[in-house]
């Protein structure tokens, strides 16, 4: 890849890829099957996915980012209707954002928010039936419902009474898959990597994109198809039944000669089936239901203007995704601020084969979702550590341990001018203890390079809102320890030292962001100072289970300065 790809955009798209090879594999499999609410299935097992990975992965902004990739990643899907399941992804993925934001990474930000994705499907139903009906399938409704009423000798209005069962049925639905989401993270957590040897025996290879290798694409064609769309819509609303007859038949017979996806949206028997079942059921409402105002030869033709509609968007949408495929608008985003959008895309379809290979059967998944989806997302971690390990190959990570007041930060003061004789340059921060007899009053950085100090921690002086158990954390020593470490990211060195890695940055202060950017995005090595019973802690935090340790008590500076030169040489 050209541009070195951000960490959050790394575990995206891992989550996006996961998803998406979900709703690839058994999407295919529920579609072919005819399996009732096999939207809201799929809707269910990309919750779980995103709510179990966050508890591994907590940075924000990973849901609608994986919602991104697993929506353009539905493209590589057999179906050659996407852009329905594009939207709905994307907005559950929002979704879940929006409540985990508003209500924090807890059992109800992460329940309500899943009970939101799943009634979004209900929603986009609707809203797709108006889209492709226009306002007239509301009428229809309407008419048809109060038809029952009377039918029924019903006195309440029952207009609502169904959208509000199949809501409260839809966001149950969410609940249960948000409950398993939660049960898989915590078990995650507790138990973070699961062995799985996955084979690749998916049809992997079958997963093309809808469009042909040997297409001409056109931006003209792309403008024209939606000028097409939008004069279409003109001509049935403002010209005769057999100007905007003809001529939409005109432009749905030229989309189908140049675009495969229009015709076999034609050629689908779905399709027709609805085109007479909404043209007869329009008619009934329009004349029967609403008590004969309107004639039958007028129902009719109102049901057939509302199928000509919807046939303009389903088939204009279809031959819109092909021109959107055009190689020269790729190139136009990865010029833009997105341009880590086609990397992660990329990314993406490098590991859709792994993530293919383990998803389950869906009888298995059905028996067992927890242990299953428990397999499926340990392999994220792997997964990501893989990636790691390609794109810092070279770069190496130490870390100096030692008890609390053993000499971590005297040793590795000698340790940097050592390295330093033997021309390794080495640059960061050290953090000095400050003493008052025998008692530790606080703690101050030093900037290596320039020997400048700044007040960092202090017992009892209140200089910042934020504390470290006694200590209060100084603001400006904070902000320019933070400015130092992030100057590595594109600086070139030889190695970075921080000093005193612990509890603060465990728990995402202190050093926490610059170290995840100097991990990301430098490939200058690094060197940390850890507390011996911080350390396994430390390494599964930043997955750098391949760190070189070095003891204080154990390991003379000559020996610690020979290994680092060693393994950096090497």
């Amino acid at each position: 890849m050209k541009h070195k790809l951000s960490e959050k955009w790394i575990k995206a798209s891992i989550t996006g890829t996961i998803w998406a090879a979900s709703e690839i594999v058994l999407g295919s499999f529920l579609h072919n099957l005819r399996v009732p609410f096999s939207g809201n299935i799929l809707t269910a097992i990309g919750i779980i996915i995103l709510i179990s990975v966050s508890y591994i992965w907590r940075e924000r902004g990973i849901f609608w980012r994986a919602g991104l990739i697993c929506a353009l990643m539905k493209t590589l899907s057999p179906s050659a209707i996407i852009f329905g399941p594009m939207i709905a992804i994307f907005a559950e993925s929002l979704l879940l954002e929006l409540s985990v934001r508003l209500f924090g990474r807890s059992m109800a930000g992460f329940l309500i928010g899943a009970m939101l994705a799943m009634s979004w499907n209900l929603f986009q139903k609707i809203a797709n039936y108006i889209i492709y009906y226009g306002s007239n399938i509301i009428e229809v409704y309407n008419n048809l419902l109060k038809f029952a009423q009377r039918q029924l000798s019903i006195q309440t209005d029952i207009v609502w009474l169904p959208i509000i069962f199949l809501l409260v049925i839809f966001a149950l639905f969410g609940l249960l898959a948000g409950v398993i989401g939660i049960i898989v993270g915590r078990k995650m957590v507790k138990q973070p990597y699961a062995e799985f040897e996955g084979s690749q025996d998916k049809p992997v290879m079958e997963l093309k994109k809808n469009s042909g290798d040997d297409f001409k694409y056109s931006i003209i064609w792309l403008f024209l198809d939606i000028t097409l769309m939008i004069c279409s819509f003109l001509l049935i609303y403002y010209t005769p039944w057999y100007v905007w007859s003809a001529a939409i038949t005109g432009i749905v017979v030229l989309w189908a000669l140049r675009y495969k996806r229009a015709l076999r949206q034609l050629l689908r028997p779905k399709f027709w089936i609805f085109f007479v079942f909404i043209t007869l059921i329009t008619a009934f409402a329009f004349t029967v239901a609403k008590g004969g105002e309107i004639s039958w030869q007028q129902g009719l033709l109102t049901g057939i203007q509302m199928n000509f509609r919807a046939a303009v968007i389903i088939v204009g949408f279809a031959v819109l995704g092909t021109e959107l495929y055009n190689p020269v608008i790729r190139d136009f985003f990865q010029k833009t601020a997105f341009k880590n959008l086609p990397l992660a895309l990329e990314l993406s379809v490098e590991s859709l084969p792994l993530f293919i290979s383990s998803i389950p059967d869906l009888k298995s998944l059905v028996r067992k979702p927890v242990s299953i989806f428990y397999r499926v997302i340990s392999q994220a971690d792997r997964r990501l550590s893989e990636i790691r390990d390609k794109n810092n190959r070279g770069r190496k990570i130490f870390i100096i341990s030692g008890a609390m007041g053993e000499g971590k930060t005297t040793f590795t003061r000698n340790l940097a001018k050592f390295l330093k004789e033997h021309n390794i340059q080495a640059e960061g921060l050290l953090s000095e203890r400050i003493m008052d007899g025998s008692k530790t009053t606080g703690y101050d950085i030093l900037d290596i390079m320039s020997g400048n100090k700044k007040v960092f921690l202090r017992e009892n002086e209140k200089c910042g809102d934020n504390t470290i158990g006694k200590f209060y954390i100084c603001n400006e020593g904070l902000e320019t320890g933070r400015k130092i470490l992030n100057s590595f990211i594109l600086k070139k060195t030889g190695i970075v030292i921080i000093d005193e890695v612990g509890q603060l940055e465990i728990r995402g202060g202190g050093w926490y962001d610059c170290l995840n950017e100097l991990l990301d995005k430098s490939q200058n090595h690094i060197l940390i100072t850890v507390r011996d019973k911080y350390v396994d802690e430390v390494k599964q935090k930043w997955n750098i289970p391949d760190a070189v340790i070095l003891n204080v008590a154990i390991t003379s500076l000559q020996e610690a300065g020979s290994i680092i030169l060693q393994a950096i040489r090497n």
